[in-house]
């Protein structure tokens, strides 16, 4: 008994239990997973009450108007800070670094303003000649705490008060923030061509101690400025970008409607070339092995001279080409010995390459259910992302005790800026200030607000993963009308992408979502190890990164075989009907035995997309270069002026990757419900008039396969 009457048969003779008018997928169907289907619908309807209660109790302009010491926003309108857009910093040399100044607190008083210092100045000199030159107070106490006007006080009080800055520097504005004016004035770093700068309290200090607080401002500048020649860029060029992606779309299509004809040349191709450059591999070893022989010091081994720093000494080694000569000859003898055992195998998964372009060849609009899909997670994108600024920005403004000495016993404390100069804290820890910290709150809702975080992330993850399922789920049911309509095309249903999609909402969405939650609930574990990973990086535990790695190595492969599992299980919910479990385990067993096409067939279709991709972005990006370099001379007066001629280069590049990904995903969805089909067809049928083969002639022709008869008991 051969491997396919084994199929057929069972393992001990017995015929395999099939539905004889077995003729695709069924269409007299029950509601699936129904559980499931009540779960997901009932967590949907709590997602949009979480929307709406985050809503409700959020606000983004605590994420859009930075926020001073008073826990008010800069810029608001209908306040006294209407016209204070900008955050000022009393003394940015307590703050360590721009990250602390945008996304922490810096233990100093912040203040909103209407402009940035555009001078130096100090407290002292201001104090000074303020008789005199009342104008010079008049512009420093702009700088100071509102209300505040007494230049006689002391500045020891002062400080003490934090009533005024002790200095003000030259700054510009930055992410609604005051950062001082750093430039470079041959090679010295110089705020306002000056090296040197008073800090109000008596001493002169150079800029470079400001060098923490302005790393990587200078950078981040330059890039705002980039950012908006790059906004240039695309605002006119747009459509030149646009008729690229176009082209990519078309030159997508004419390479599947190609590998009809084109799969096994492009294929056999690449393995002759491989096989050629592997052996030209082995010849070149062998002439730098014997090119190397009889020069003083070839002959040492690697472990004579230890390890190297500067790999260039090893290739002055026999020993090493010796090694790669073996290893390219190892790798060289098992593609061969793979391409003799296995050539059917390979044969049959190029003509089931070719199968799929000529079924997508009759269901066109499969190629553009992806727009579907990318609307649908589109939608839960924004969703996510609102949702998690509303719940961010919920809350009321948290006040803490921020102190300049570090053991401060209350530092970090809560406490009410209204009492808080009548409290004995600033006797016991001179200079702390009560500042605004962060945006909470004591009731129950904003106790819960990393819990609401949490399942945020976790429905969109669920939502996502549905979204995908459904789209697997209905080109596989749309496909699978194609395998199996005995004559094609006359017998493939009418309009089977819409008839798919319909069963598949309409029965299956408790399997469709089932499957997504197992996948959600694994990409979750993942995230919350990475964030885990993350916080410990500092740690000098090796154990605990040894286990992180190994936990996230684990989910990792974990949720790869999940995705191949859920894909196959919702290509066998598109056939059969099944719930998901059934699904999953006919189709994983099913694969079982067909083990070796499964591995062939999916290194094979790989291969031939990934080169596809790389041929159309490629293809597409060679002529967007010579056009936008203006190296095309029939188009030389329509190229656009550009600050930046590699923006819409890569935009085009990485735009047509992205577009033949989609399309080629839909030709990797038609490939593997044809090989399950295939499969199928295999095990259900024989060839005989009773019970003929559904796959194509040339499927057939491959298989060499004769009619079978039922074998007697």
């Amino acid at each position: 008994m051969d491997r396919d009457e084994e199929n057929y048969y069972g393992k001990h003779g017995e015929p395999r239990k099939f539905d004889p008018k077995f003729r695709g997928p069924i269409h007299n169907r029950h509601c699936t997973d129904i559980i499931c289907c009540v779960i997901f619908i009932v967590v949907i309807l709590g997602y949009i009450a979480l929307g709406v209660v985050a809503w409700v109790h959020g606000d983004p302009r605590k994420v859009i108007y930075p926020t001073d010491s008073y826990g008010q926003f800069c810029g608001q309108r209908d306040t006294l800070n209407e016209n204070k857009t900008i955050l000022f910093y009393f003394n940015i040399l307590k703050c360590a670094s721009p990250v602390v100044l945008i996304n922490l607190q810096c233990p100093t008083t912040q203040l909103c303003v209407s402009k940035c210092p555009d001078r130096f100045a100090t407290y002292i000199d201001v104090q000074a000649s303020y008789r005199y030159r009342p104008d010079q107070w008049n512009y420093f106490r702009q700088f100071c705490k509102p209300g505040f006007n007494n230049p006689r006080k002391s500045i020891a009080q002062v400080l003490r008060d934090e009533d005024c800055p002790s200095m003000i520097i030259p700054s510009r504005p930055f992410l609604k923030r005051c950062f001082p004016d750093f430039s470079t004035k041959n090679g010295v770093l110089t705020v306002a061509n000056q090296t040197t700068f008073k800090d109000g309290r008596g001493k002169t200090r150079n800029v470079t101690d400001l060098r923490e607080a302005a790393n990587g401002i200078n950078n981040v500048l330059d890039a705002r400025s980039v950012g908006m020649k790059i906004f240039e860029d695309y605002a006119i060029s747009w459509y030149w970008i646009l008729i690229g992606l176009f082209i990519a779309m078309m030159l997508s299509l004419l390479f599947l409607v190609l590998l009809r004809f084109t799969a096994g040349v492009l294929f056999w191709i690449f393995i002759f070339g491989v096989i050629g450059i592997i052996g030209y591999g082995i010849w070149h070893c062998y002439w730098e092995y014997d090119h190397l022989k009889g020069i003083p010091g070839s002959d040492l081994t690697v472990y004579d001279i230890g390890f190297q720093t500067d790999f260039k000494v090893y290739l002055q080694l026999r020993q090493t080409w010796l090694a790669f000569m073996i290893i390219l000859c190892g790798v060289e003898v098992i593609i061969i010995l793979m391409l003799i055992f296995l050539r059917n195998r390979i044969r049959i998964a190029i003509a089931l390459l070719k199968e799929g372009s000529r079924a997508i060849g009759y269901i066109m609009s499969t190629l553009f259910y992806p727009i579907v899909t990318f609307l649908l997670i589109a939608i839960c994108i924004s969703y996510w992302a609102v949702t998690a600024v509303f719940l961010a920005t919920s809350g009321e403004p948290v006040y803490k005790v921020m102190a300049n000495q570090t053991l401060c016993k209350y530092a970090n404390l809560t406490c009410d800026p209204e009492t808080f100069n009548t409290t004995n804290v600033t006797k016991l820890c001179p200079g702390a200030q009560c500042t605004f910290a962060f945006y909470g709150g004591e009731s129950l809702y904003h106790k819960y607000i990393f819990i609401f975080q949490l399942a945020n992330a976790f429905v969109f993850l669920w939502l996502v993963n549905f979204a995908i399922a459904l789209g697997q789920c209905t080109l596989a049911g749309a496909f699978a009308s194609y395998y199996w309509a005995y004559r094609k095309p006359a017998d493939i249903p009418l309009w089977p992408l819409f008839s798919s999609f319909g069963r598949a909402i309409r029965y299956h969405t408790g399997s469709l979502a089932f499957g997504a939650l197992i996948l959600a609930i694994v990409q979750l574990i993942r995230v919350i190890l990475e964030y885990l990973d993350h916080k410990l990086k500092g740690t000098q535990n090796s154990f605990t990164r040894f286990l992180l790695c190994c936990l996230k190595c684990c989910f990792w492969c974990l949720e790869k075989f999940l995705k191949f599992i859920n894909r196959n299980a919702y290509i066998m919910i598109a056939i059969y009907g099944k719930n998901f479990c059934t699904s999953a385990k006919e189709a994983f067993f099913l694969l079982m035995r067909n083990v070796v096409r499964v591995a062939v067939l999916d290194k094979v279709t790989d291969f031939l997309l990934f080169l596809g991709k790389i041929l159309v972005a490629g293809g597409v990006g060679v002529l967007a270069f010579f056009f936008f370099t203006q190296r095309i001379p029939v188009f030389g007066q329509e190229v656009p002026m550009l600050n930046y001629y590699w923006v819409p280069l890569l935009t085009v590049i990485i735009g047509s990757y992205l577009v033949a990904h989609g399309f080629f995903s839909v030709y990797a969805m038609c490939v593997d419900t044809l090989f399950l089909c295939f499969c199928e067809d295999l095990e259900r049928n024989d060839g005989s008039t009773a019970k003929p083969y559904f796959m194509s002639a040339s499927l057939h022709r491959i298989l060499g396969k004769k009619k079978l008869s039922p074998k007697k008991a």
